[in-house]
């Protein structure tokens, strides 16, 4: 049975997308490309600038212009891959808790989602590769081979990005990390360009009980049993 060549991955802010794409890919020799780093760093680049994330024009003409590259890390940090925006590395910098709270205005806007969805579809389009996000699925892959939807509780999410960012030396409150992730969750799931929501065909997988390799498992068994 031919494994499916290309992986839709999408799911709920720290739920494990980016994690577990990149091992999944790696374990299948894989491209993995995460769209949600695309809008991280438009909203890096607005607050940078200067550009209220209320401004829809200035914002939505900011993701027209801005360049940005994801490229294999080549750093021993632990970052997954590097991003590049205008050619200054902002892998890092699109994970403080600023973006986190203005990523998803960002992203609901509909001129940032179609200035960045066609180079997200191309990379989609050459195939061997798991795309993670939060619209894979429903519209940057509707044709993708595997969709597969990843969720834990909020209570679990938090706790996760709590974790992250004490690990990489930053400040974090765990009451206000749980109150931005329902905020954001409320905002991606309502708003009108590409809801996050799962796909019909989606595998649905709940994380809040496993740990890295227990999902990693069954995302292979589903590779594994993938009937095209």
């Amino acid at each position: 049975m031919p494994q499916p060549s290309t992986i839709a991955i999408d799911g709920t802010a720290a739920s494990g997308k980016s994690t577990i794409s990149q091992l999944l890919a790696q374990r299948l020799g894989y491209l993995y490309f995460d769209t949600g780093v695309t809008y991280r760093a438009v909203t890096w680049a607005a607050l940078d600038r200067g550009i209220p994330i209320a401004d829809e024009a200035a914002v939505t003409h900011l993701a027209e212009t801005l360049r940005i590259q994801v490229l294999p890390s080549t750093c021993g940090d632990g970052r997954q891959y590097t991003v590049l925006a205008d050619g200054q590395d902002v892998t890092w910098a699109i994970r403080r808790p600023q973006v986190d709270h203005g990523v998803s205005p960002v992203s609901a806007y509909p001129g940032v989602r179609q200035a960045l969805k066609q180079q997200q579809r191309s990379v989609g389009e050459a195939g061997r590769v798991v795309m993670a996000g939060r619209d894979i699925g429903t519209v940057i892959m509707p044709d993708a081979d595997l969709k597969i939807f990843l969720d834990a509780q909020p209570e679990v999410r938090a706790q996760r990005r709590y974790e992250e960012l004490r690990d990489r030396g930053q400040p974090a409150e765990y009451d206000v990390i749980r109150q931005d992730m329902l905020r954001r969750d409320r905002i991606d799931s309502s708003r009108a360009a590409a809801p996050l929501q799962a796909a019909p065909d989606a595998v649905i997988v709940d994380t809040s009980d496993l740990d890295i390799e227990g999902v990693l498992g069954r995302l292979l068994a589903l590779v594994q049993d993938h009937d095209p």
